[in-house]
């Protein structure tokens, strides 16, 4: 049977499946909604999708296999009662046809009982798009009857950038290449941080595609980003999840950003290390069963050679392995080295135990169970295990919640100055400024203390979603009082931004007439009636140079007086203390 003749029956008999990907809300922590994915025919070369596509192509029955696969998939999410967005992919060539009839999705929605609010067109570039005014006008249709557009594979397609500023899409996805390995490529989270400020001043929002680890979803929710998408949360699936994992629930939470403060600053694989004698690889497995029968918690047994890890005794497989017929006298005085893991997962002791927790996560269960080796540049050190691992991680947690600020969640006074001691033991520079909001009393006097919580707790999420949380600290003295402590290289630009967005995002949680007049008037404390300016961020910050400063409490009054300044600017608000600066240089 030719091809063409194939592709005629699958699309006559609807031999399509259509399989669903979640979207999580990285702000929210719960599923936004799904992307409808099609296969064609189980154990067929058109299963895979690019198969089928690219042969519709060739046999000239592309439009009309995308719509039945349109078809099917809303039936689909329909019929599983899916909850949130569908995402509804749709090329833009097609869309850009002159004898496309655009009603034909809507029918197949309004026939399924689908509220079009509810469906996202995603355009996908298999090939550019070649007119991109008769796009516009179909796109425009799609926004008349209820849809709103998202563009897919943000700079990989042939034309993206383009189609993002001709069609205002409400979304955009970013392309899987920008968001793999990001936690340790710092262009990639430039590029992303770049992207979320153009999608914010164009009111759209931004979906990172292809997250695949649980320290890339922490890479990608710090830069702000609200959307996520990946195999992290779930694989494409026939019957799809209907919430997020754990992992990522954890990650997610709003007192998440305490513990991962905690664990980036003091908290590293060295501090769970256990010591264990190694075998080398040519040692008899005699020597090795009587190592596991003399140490019954002993799980893993390090091979070294050279200071050096080349493998992992497992003690169940081992044993299961010599209790076999035969194979204890076959293989009793024969290396170890036949019996080991080759490949097992090895850390080195700085690696901090909240990235440590994801890699467990994504490993095999073995390194859970059995642990895992610790190595100092790739040399041996020692061991680790799963159990060790999540106490470590329990008491941080505890102790992260006892200490935490209990409306914003952000660390508290106590861990704000262990780290800021912490710092100044390691004679590292950074910047401490203090945030604190002007005329925030008369606001909490006339809207309220709840419109006066959700304030601050605004405060703490720009401050959160604008420093980079591999080096900077965020803590929450009290009240309207907020500490930054800053060692990004534009730690500068980062609080600039922290005051402007404040100003932008607070306009909605106030009044529409007192935005426009720029205040309210309120009675003052003396009873009189006095115009009061909107509530707005001040910061204050002082450069903290080794040596200069012994302890917290130096530097807390350093920032007091630095904000202090900062209150008294009228344009602008950020303060840096350059004065008491060059008097602690000439004494050091």
């Amino acid at each position: 049977m030719s091809v063409c003749l194939e592709l005629e029956r699958i699309e006559r008999q609807q031999l399509l499946t259509a399989v669903f990907q979640p979207l999580a809300d990285l702000r929210l922590g719960n599923v936004f909604g799904y992307e409808g994915l099609i296969r064609g025919p189980q154990g067929t070369p058109w299963h895979n999708p690019m198969a089928l596509f690219e042969a519709a192509e060739q046999c000239g029955c592309f439009q009309s296999l995308e719509l039945l696969c349109r078809k099917v998939v809303v039936q689909a999410f329909v019929a599983q009662r899916l909850p949130g967005k569908l995402f509804l992919n749709v090329s833009p060539d097609c869309l850009s046809q002159p004898d496309y009839r655009s009603g034909r999705t809507l029918e197949a929605i309004l026939e399924a009982g689908l509220d079009p609010r509810r469906v996202i067109i995603e355009l996908t570039e298999h090939k550019p798009a070649n007119d991109y005014g008769l796009l516009g006008e179909a796109i425009a249709h799609y926004r008349k009857m209820g849809f709103t557009v998202a563009i897919d594979d943000l700079g990989e397609g042939f034309a993206s950038l383009r189609l993002w500023s001709e069609l205002r899409p409400e979304f955009v996805k970013i392309d899987r290449h920008f968001v793999q390995n990001i936690q340790q490529q710092p262009i990639k989270a430039q590029f992303l941080r770049s992207i979320q400020q153009i999608a914010e001043n164009c009111g759209t929002r931004v979906i990172a595609e292809g997250i695949e680890t649980l320290p890339e979803l922490q890479a990608i929710k710090d830069l702000g980003i609200s959307l996520g998408q990946g195999y992290v949360f779930a694989r494409p699936q026939a019957q799809p999840p209907l919430q997020l994992p754990q992992a990522t629930l954890d990650l997610l939470q709003p007192g998440n950003k305490v513990s991962a403060a905690l664990l980036t600053a003091k908290a590293c694989a060295e501090r769970i290390l256990q010591q264990v004698e190694p075998v080398t690889p040519d040692t008899p497995n005699h020597l090795v069963f009587q190592r596991f029968r003399d140490d019954t918690e002993l799980h893993g047994l390090p091979v070294v050679a050279g200071g050096r890890p080349v493998g992992l005794l497992r003690r169940h497989l081992f044993i299961e392995t010599m209790a076999r017929p035969f194979n204890h006298e076959l293989f009793d005085k024969k290396p170890c080295s036949l019996l080991m893991d080759k490949y097992p997962l090895v850390v080195d002791r700085d690696l901090s135990l909240h990235s440590l927790s994801g890699l467990l996560v994504h490993s095999n269960r073995q390194a859970l169970v059995d642990g895992f080796i610790i190595s100092d540049n790739g040399r041996y050190l020692g061991m680790g295990t799963g159990y060790d691992l999540m106490r470590e991680l329990t008491e941080i947690q505890i102790t992260a919640a006892r200490y935490a600020n209990p409306i914003t969640l952000l660390p508290g006074n106590v861990p704000i100055n262990e780290h800021i001691d912490q710092l100044l033991r390691g004679e590292r520079e950074f910047y401490a400024c203090y945030c604190d909001l002007d005329h925030f009393k008369p606001l909490n006097d006339v809207y309220g203390y709840r419109c006066g919580d959700e304030v601050i707790q605004l405060a703490g999420k720009i401050l959160e979603r604008v420093c980079n949380s591999e080096l900077d600290f965020v803590g929450h003295i009290g009240g309207d009082d907020f500490v930054l402590l800053m060692r990004s290289r534009d730690w500068q630009e980062r609080c600039q931004s922290v005051i402007d967005m404040f100003d932008q995002l607070v306009r909605p949680l106030l009044l529409e007439e007192h935005v426009r007049a720029g205040g309210f008037v309120a009675q003052d404390r003396r009873g009189q009636e006095v115009f009061h300016p909107l509530v707005r961020m001040s910061i204050g910050a002082v450069r903290i140079e080794p040596g200069c400063f012994v302890s917290h409490h130096e530097i807390s009054r350093a920032m007091s007086d630095a904000k202090a300044m900062a209150k008294k600017q009228s344009d602008q608000r950020l303060f840096i203390e350059r004065r008491q600066l060059l008097d602690k240089a000439l004494l050091c």
